[in-house]
Formats: structure tokens, C-alpha cells, sequence
């Protein structure tokens, strides 16, 4: 069986998941390519980054100016779909399609064309159904369900995809539910990390095709308790710590909560850490907030962890909750909100988990108080 996985890059969260199922196909005994357009170079035969960097900004710059993510990029696409012909694939595996480096269009065109191949794609985000965005839950959209922008304009422009063309998510949104629907249903396979993401694409246009849930694994050879001297290091001694994680913290992510509640805590008995700060965010955050930036590995991830008392996962648009299992795996009580996937997560994980309503300062609070206490 000659099996393919393409991704947008080859590392971070979704990198990682494809690496594992090839992994894992390959164990099978299937001949395994994995593919990406930006990232670090092919370090084998059976990898290939088909894209370059200036093509990369190209499209960047073109999708701020037309709005249209995943329609650019045509030059490496050709590249990809040669490089398709030659290994001559039985199943194609797609994971993010979005991410400046591919056309959707002409790559779901040669899935089309080639009638023997089967599609498997692992939807990590919202981004395939939507006319723009990868998430919604945090601005409640639903115009997805019928059609984006249709009735009112897409609130989150701004946000990733980012274009200042207005009129570009009504246009995304057709083509993206002509081209990704066109396979017969017998053809392609949804994969969800969650029974969350997986009720949301079956209220979609892609309702029609099988869908599969299949959480995320770790790493437990690595997310395991690792005792260090982190807490002595950032001079913490004996207060209990609440630990918040991210590769990247923005509004939705929960940063304001970890401010206020910087602020509400009181510095002698509790401290705040967050991991995954820029730069700039380091710098503008509260003194009393003990702000960290991307540690330099997995074990010293593991390490903050393990020090930490709870974690706190205050978003509502993770599509699993790496972070919550990862913390649950090094033995950590875990705070998440309700009815994200988080919540399913810390379940799967076999987490000692304490579920918010909200995001109400006070109530988490009291939602901290009781994970120290389990």
C-alpha cells in the first residue's frame, strides 16, 4: 500500500500528528511518503517540502490583498501533484490544507481525476467549512451552517487568514463547498481529534462523508512526572502554582484571564506562570505574572508541568486540548471549560479535571482552590 500525508509543516501539533500515523501505517507495512509546503527540508527519500520561501510570502501577500486562503500557490502545487504522479499513491492523507503552500483546488482536481485513490483528511481546525476563518466558537458565528457572509460580514477578517478584501468570504465559501464536496462519499474519510470538531463538520456541507474520531496521543515516554528545580529557578518556593500553556497566547487562548487573575491571586500564596509568550507580550505583562517564552524542549515542558499545582485551559476552540493531556499525563489537576473539547480531553486523558462554566474570575477562583485540593 503506497500511502502519502501532506501537511502544511512538518513539526508543531499538527506536524506531529501526521508523523505519528505515518509511523504507524509504516509499522503496517505501507510504503509512506510524508509531504509539506513550508518547514525544514526532505531529509529522506520518502519526504518532500515542495514549497520555497518566496512562494511562501507570496501567498501570504496575496491572500491579505484578495482574502482568498488556499487558492494561491500554484507553482508548488504543480510540484506536489508531479511528485503525486510519480509514487502513484492508493491513499492520500491531508491534514491542514490551509497555510499558504498549496492550491485546494487543483490538488482536490487530481483526487478527483484519480478514481483509485482514497482520501483520508484529518480536519485539525474548523478552517474547510467556514468561508474564512479556522475558528468561531469565541465570536459565536454560525453563518457557516448556511452560508458565511451571506446575511452579515464575516466578523474576524482581522483574525488569521487576515485579508482586507470584504468581500472574499462569501466567494471562499462557495468554491470551498463545490471543490471539497465533489469526491463521492465512499472516496474520502473525515478524521476528527474529538467528538466536538466531529458534531460541528457533520452540521456542515461536509456532512455527507464518513467521519472518524481519533484523539490526539502523546508522548508518554516524555509527558510523564519530572521532578526538577523549575519552582527555585523562577523563585516560586512554596506557593501554589497555576500553569497556563500555548504555543501562540491570544484573546481566545484565555491570556486576559491569566492578567486578572494575576491581579485577583494574591502573590504570597499563588503564581501565575504562562509558557509561550512572545517578545512583546513579555514585556507587557502584569509584574505579578510570571511570564515565560516557548520552552526549548519537550522535557521542559514536561518539567513545568510536573512543578505546577493545576493547569488552567480556559479556550473554547481547541479542537482537543494537547495541553490537557499532556498535563493530566505528568499528573496534574487540570481546570477546563465546559463543553469544549477540552473538557472530552481531560475525559480521555483520565484527568483530575474540575470543569469552569465560565470565565468569571471569582468562579475560577474558587475552580483553582478546588484542583489544588483533589
Amino acid at each position: 500500500m503506497r500511502y502519502v500525508s501532506i501537511n502544511s509543516v512538518p513539526a508543531l501539533s499538527t506536524g506531529a500528528v501526521m508523523r505519528q500515523v505515518v509511523e504507524e501505517r509504516r509499522s503496517l507495512g505501507d510504503d509512506c511518503w510524508t509531504m509539506w509546503g513550508r518547514g525544514r527540508a526532505a531529509a529522506n527519500e520518502h519526504e518532500f517540502n515542495f514549497g520555497t520561501e518566496p512562494e511562501l510570502y507570496l501567498d501570504v501577500l496575496q491572500t491579505r490583498l484578495d482574502g482568498r486562503a488556499g487558492f494561491h500557490s500554484r507553482r508548488a502545487t504543480r510540484r506536489l501533484l508531479r511528485k503525486l504522479d510519480e509514487i502513484d499513491p492508493d491513499i492520500v492523507h491531508l491534514h491542514n490544507v490551509h497555510g499558504y503552500y498549496v492550491n485546494a483546488e487543483m490538488l482536490f482536481d487530481w483526487l478527483l481525476a484519480h478514481e483509485k485513490v482514497h482520501v483520508n483528511w484529518t480536519l485539525h481546525d474548523c478552517w474547510a467549512f467556514t468561508g474564512h476563518c479556522a475558528h468561531f466558537t469565541f465570536v459565536n458565528c454560525m453563518q457557516w451552517k448556511e452560508h458565511c457572509a451571506l446575511t452579515s460580514a464575516c466578523p474576524q477578517l482581522g483574525m488569521y487568514p487576515k485579508t482586507v478584501c470584504r468581500s472574499s468570504c462569501a466567494w471562499n465559501f462557495r468554491q470551498k463547498k463545490a471543490i471539497f464536496t465533489q469526491l463521492p462519499a465512499n472516496r474520502m474519510t473525515l478524521v476528527t481529534p474529538s467528538h466536538w470538531l466531529e458534531g460541528l463538520a457533520m452540521d456542515s456541507f461536509l456532512a455527507k462523508y464518513p467521519i472518524e474520531v481519533r484523539y490526539n496521543d502523546i508522548d508518554r515516554s516524555v509527558f510523564k512526572p519530572t521532578p526538577s528545580n523549575f519552582r527555585t529557578r523562577l523563585g516560586i518556593g512554596n506557593r501554589r502554582m497555576v500553569l497556563g500553556v500555548a504555543s501562540s497566547w491570544t484573546e481566545r487562548k484565555g491570556l486576559p484571564i491569566f492578567r486578572r487573575l494575576s491581579e485577583r491571586l494574591d502573590q504570597s500564596e499563588y503564581a501565575v506562570v504562562l509558557i509561550g509568550l512572545s517578545e512583546r507580550q513579555i514585556r507587557d505583562c502584569p509584574k505579578q505574572l510570571i511570564a515565560l517564552p516557548r520552552t526549548k524542549s519537550q522535557k521542559e515542558l514536561a518539567e513545568a508541568y510536573t512543578a505546577a499545582d493545576v493547569h488552567l485551559q480556559p479556550s473554547l476552540e481547541e479542537t482537543f486540548g494537547m495541553t490537557v493531556a499532556e498535563a493530566a499525563a505528568c499528573g496534574t489537576p487540570v481546570i477546563v471549560r465546559r463543553g469544549s473539547a477540552c473538557e472530552e480531553a481531560a475525559e480521555h486523558s483520565g484527568a483530575k479535571a474540575i470543569i469552569s462554566d465560565s470565565d468569571d474570575i471569582e468562579e475560577l477562583v474558587l475552580r483553582i482552590k478546588e484542583a489544588i485540593a483533589l
